[in-house]
């Protein structure tokens, strides 16, 4: 059998990697608000004719939007985003571009105050908290006959930040290259992510409840690796028609849900890698308690591979 757990300090070093680039990402580039969390207006426009989307930029900066972000829909629309417009503020925009483009119409229109996106960062914030609190209460009681049931449930959790980090670190650098934006649809990405990658965590830990209480071996590690071979066909496959409708979803749904599904695929190939080889990779550590061993073990597999 294929010893996956042997591994175990090179997925750790892999986490500890990915923790340190989203850190690294964050402190410099940070993220960058959509309307939801830092106030202003975003506003769909559909013209009858070609419009490019410079010449709409150039446009804007003429009438005084100089910070206008401008992004392209899947159905030829644009998406801008500008400061908060009144109503008035939206009608003479709405004028001026008719006179430069031509005919257009604005099917959506949504304009967010300083107090409403205070109040939606909050509220985000804690939904996101309460989520985190809740799986680890329900883990921990879920496993609570098995010996320490509360490794179960922080190793999920750690899994889940790995998760969430690394499509928070993504993002803070298409924040700074593409302007993207984080939105409340970047929010359902993460959490939609969490409870993702919580059920196949938790579908491994359950077949190494199941292997315990059979009695497979005495050795605990021998127990977590046949576990993880036994569920990873499952997490694969479950992984792999997830991937490919979301990229469906990316390619021709557009931008108006791109957070979205651009988070879910980071969150799917992320969440596969940590459900099966991080989460359990962690419960071996912390049950072995070998947590010393933890760079002294590669260190140690590289030494030995150059005599």
């Amino acid at each position: 059998m294929i010893n996956i757990v042997g591994k175990r300090f090179w997925f750790l070093i892999a986490l500890g990697a990915v923790i340190l680039f989203s850190i690294i990402s964050l402190a410099k580039f940070g993220l960058k608000p959509g309307v939801e969390f830092s106030s202003g207006s975003m506003l769909t426009v559909s013209f009858e004719q070609t419009v490019a989307k410079g010449d709409l930029k150039q446009e804007l900066v003429n009438l005084g939007h100089t910070g206008a972000v401008i992004q392209r829909t899947g159905e030829g629309n644009f998406l801008i985003r500008t400061s908060e417009l009144s109503s008035e503020d939206k009608l003479k925009l709405e004028n001026a571009l008719t006179a430069r483009f031509g005919p257009l119409t604005i099917p959506q229109f949504d304009s967010i105050s300083p107090m409403v996106a205070a109040e939606t960062t909050r509220n985000a914030g804690i939904g996101v908290g309460i989520a985190c609190v809740g799986m680890i209460l329900y883990i921990a009681w879920a496993f609570r006959k098995m010996p320490n049931p509360f490794h179960y449930s922080i190793c999920a959790i750690i899994a889940l930040a790995h998760d969430t980090l690394l499509a928070v670190g993504v993002f803070s650098i298409l924040g700074a290259t593409r302007g993207w934006e984080i939105n409340l649809m970047f929010i359902t990405g993460i959490l939609a992510v969490i409870g993702y990658s919580i059920n196949d965590t938790v579908v491994v830990f359950d077949r190494i409840r199941e292997n315990l209480r059979k009695g497979v071996s005495t050795d605990f590690e021998v127990i977590v690796n046949n576990s993880i071979v036994e569920t990873i066909g499952r997490c694969l496959n479950t992984a792999l028609t997830t991937f490919f409708v979301t990229l469906a979803l990316l390619l021709f749904v557009g931008a108006s849900i791109q957070g979205f599904t651009v988070v879910l695929l980071i969150g799917i190939t992320a969440g596969t890698f940590s459900s099966m080889l991080i989460a359990p990779s962690l419960l071996i550590v912390w049950e072995k308690k070998e947590w010393g061993r933890l760079f002294r073990r590669p260190l140690a597999t590289n030494r030995a591979k150059g005599r």
